[in-house]
């Protein structure tokens, strides 16, 4: 993963838990980089073991965790890091849902060696929409809801998230029913 990521996590620990908490989870994941640069790719596994590791330190669940910093992720990460390219997804939730692919086709442009999952959403009634995660990342349906909620809150939307299906169980995606009122 790119280190937006790993930097992205560790502005989250900062904030929610101090920099003495960031430290121990550096110690806990025996890395020795203290900053991580947005534009470097870094190992998958750096980024799942500081995950390990923040679970493990902070105490929450890995998928608590996750959640957390899905949603820290778009009200953060995101509206600083690409806070035009979200405003150009569409006016509303669904719009932007629906619009996914084309999210990722633009980040592509700035990190050209991303390997991002896929996204297929199609709408699920007249106030919700089906989304399709594929990736070739174990684990991270957590982080899904967590943006999936955290684009709720951008558009102004309370949702509600259902995953319907999982890679956990002999598919190959995880499905998720997101509703809204």
């Amino acid at each position: 993963m790119y280190g937006i990521v790993n930097k992205a996590l560790q502005e989250m620990v900062c904030a929610d838990y101090g920099g003495e908490t960031w430290q121990q989870i550096l110690l806990k994941a025996d890395i020795s980089d203290e900053f991580f640069l947005s534009s470097e790719a870094y190992p998958d596994s750096t980024t799942y073991s500081l995950v390990g590791a923040a679970s493990a330190i902070t105490g929450l669940p890995a998928e608590q965790l996750l959640q957390q910093f899905g949603r820290y992720w778009v009200l953060e990460t995101g509206q600083r890091s690409y806070g035009h390219l979200l405003k150009a997804g569409g006016e509303n939730l669904q719009d932007f849902l629906i619009n996914l692919p084309n999210f990722h086709a633009r980040i592509f442009l700035i990190y050209p060696n991303l390997q991002p999952p896929e996204f297929l959403c199609e709408p699920n009634g007249l106030q919700g929409v089906r989304l399709k995660y594929f990736s070739h990342r174990a684990g991270l349906a957590p982080f899904v809801v967590g943006l999936l909620f955290g684009l709720g809150e951008l558009f102004e939307t309370a949702v509600t998230v259902n995953q319907s299906k999982s890679r956990a169980t002999a598919n190959d995606f995880d499905e998720f029913l997101v509703a809204w009122q």
